[in-house]
């Protein structure tokens, strides 16, 4: 791949140049250390490094061009250095633009929310597929061009290696491609340049302080992914949730609203539920899901109300509805041959747990006891460890706290932080042992038949963080060896 540098310099604002800009560019680099010969290298500010610091070494590789925002007092010769105003917001378009506009190609869907964006994406990209279509999808989980997975490290890549991902479904002929948008991606203007055809909004709730500081700051990123949604395109909103209409105040795009309570455009009521599944009435039609959960009826209802939005019909939508299956570590269910049910969800937040807690207690109805393991993880909020460990005692009957991620924290000093939260009675329900492992093994061990044993926090993920290395570890291989199954 190639390109002349005057053309990708047309798709943002520049301030200043020095050096010859008619020269052919071989690939973007914002990673010093990625450089290859022939490349453009753009120097952002990150929350962790300043790309500008590594100027010289991007040169040093056989960077060709630089981008940067701090003009460098040394300026090495055959190269043309190139300043812009916000380098952070550059990196997307100039990445957009070397990848042949990607999103002009194929439709782009958008998710973004604190619960749900995992199971929406996916649940949407599984749904295209069942109609025929070649489908992308990026996800927390994992990416896929079509059927092919390609790894993943954040919810939302950065945006070189997203127009390289995009820029690769429109190339193998994929029609739509669903996309996880996380409020830092917003922020960090990884989706610059992208052109979305519709956005969906599932709720909002205390999550990622650490970065954000504030919740109206959390709120107003998500909110500026439909500020800048084009007309034509459609946002999907939650009215169940009182920043539902927040979110599209601002939109050029169609307003649609979805919800289990209000008034709505799409609406949905719960029939029948069990461990198994539920029956759901959607919009005065009756269908049988394998989910379980009132999120999880919010979640499918975001994935009607966008696939009636792109123009498929409303029975059909139904029937590929009924064929769709849970997503891989939320809300899965593992039943030991004594009965005891485990149920595996990636719940990392108060509100995450409290709705998965809720739907199995209003599933088990007294019939049996719930017993919760949970952890939080490390260098995250700090103010939602006691919240977490509250609302874990408040809708259980026991409480194991473990290890979650402790990323580069001591694991019983975020035990101490959750504990923080509880008083002399309530700690009375509470155990804490630092090895998840042995944590899981000793609920199980636990529970009776008839009982639930909910593992939260990691979900689909097969690892532990722990000092900068993952470690293999899988929630559901240690339950299945507890169980024998």
């Amino acid at each position: 791949m190639m390109m002349e540098l005057d053309i990708l310099l047309k798709s943002v604002s520049v301030v200043r140049v020095t050096g010859d800009t008619v020269r052919n560019i071989t690939g973007i680099n914002m990673d010093s250390r990625l450089v290859q010969p022939g490349d453009l290298f753009v120097a952002v500010k990150g929350t962790q490094a300043d790309g500008h610091a590594y100027i010289g070494k991007a040169v040093e590789k056989g960077a060709v061009a630089v981008v940067c925002e701090a003009w460098p007092e040394v300026q090495a010769e055959g190269v043309t250095y190139v300043q812009v105003k916000d380098s952070e917001s550059a990196v997307g378009r100039l990445a957009t633009v070397f990848y042949g506009d990607p999103t002009s190609k194929l439709q782009l869907i958008g998710v973004t929310g604190t619960n749900g964006k995992t199971t929406i994406a996916t649940l949407l990209y599984n749904m295209f597929r069942v109609f025929g279509y070649k489908c992308g999808l990026c996800s927390t989980v994992c990416n896929y061009i079509d059927d092919e997975a390609v790894p993943t490290e954040h919810t939302t890549p950065d945006p070189i290696t997203l127009n390289r991902l995009l820029g690769r479904m429109a190339d193998e002929g994929c029609k739509y491609a669903f996309m996880e948008v996380s409020s830092h991606a917003v922020a960090q203007h990884r989706i610059a340049g992208l052109k979305f055809a519709g956005g969906i909004f599932t709720n909002l709730t205390r999550d990622h302080l650490d970065y954000h500081k504030t919740f109206e700051n959390y709120r107003d990123a998500k909110k500026a992914f439909f500020d800048g949604l084009p007309k034509g395109a459609f946002a999907v909103t939650n009215v169940d949730d009182r920043n539902g209409m927040i979110m599209v105040q601002n939109t050029k795009a169609v307003v649609k609203t979805y919800s289990l309570r209000a008034a709505a455009d799409f609406k949905a009521k719960v029939l029948e539920e069990s461990f198994e599944g539920m029956c759901l009435d959607v919009n005065g039609k009756e269908v049988s899901v394998p989910f379980i959960g009132r999120f999880n009826v919010s979640n499918l209802l975001a994935v009607y109300a966008a696939a009636v939005c792109m123009g498929r019909g409303a029975e059909d939508v139904l029937v590929a509805l009924s064929t769709l299956r849970p997503v891989n570590g939320r809300f899965e269910t593992i039943r030991s041959k004594e009965g005891v049910t485990a149920i595996v969800d990636y719940a990392h937040t108060p509100d995450a747990l409290v709705n998965v807690l809720s739907t199995v207690n209003e599933i088990l109805k007294r019939r049996g006891e719930v017993i919760t393991v949970c952890g939080a993880g490390g260098n995250r909020d700090k103010g939602k460890r006691p919240i977490m460990a509250q609302e874990a005692v408040k809708n259980s009957d026991r409480v194991i706290i473990t290890s979650d991620n402790p990323r580069f924290e001591e694991p019983q000093e975020i035990i101490n932080d959750m504990l923080a939260g509880l008083d002399k009675e309530e700690m009375r329900k509470v155990i804490s042992i630092v090895d998840r492992k042995e944590a899981i093994r000793t609920a199980c061990m636990m529970a009776r038949p008839g009982d639930v044993v909910l593992v939260a926090g990691k979900g689909h993920e097969d690892y532990q963080e722990v000092k900068g290395v993952k470690h293999h570890f899988d929630d559901h291989e240690v339950i299945k060896e507890v169980f024998g199954i």
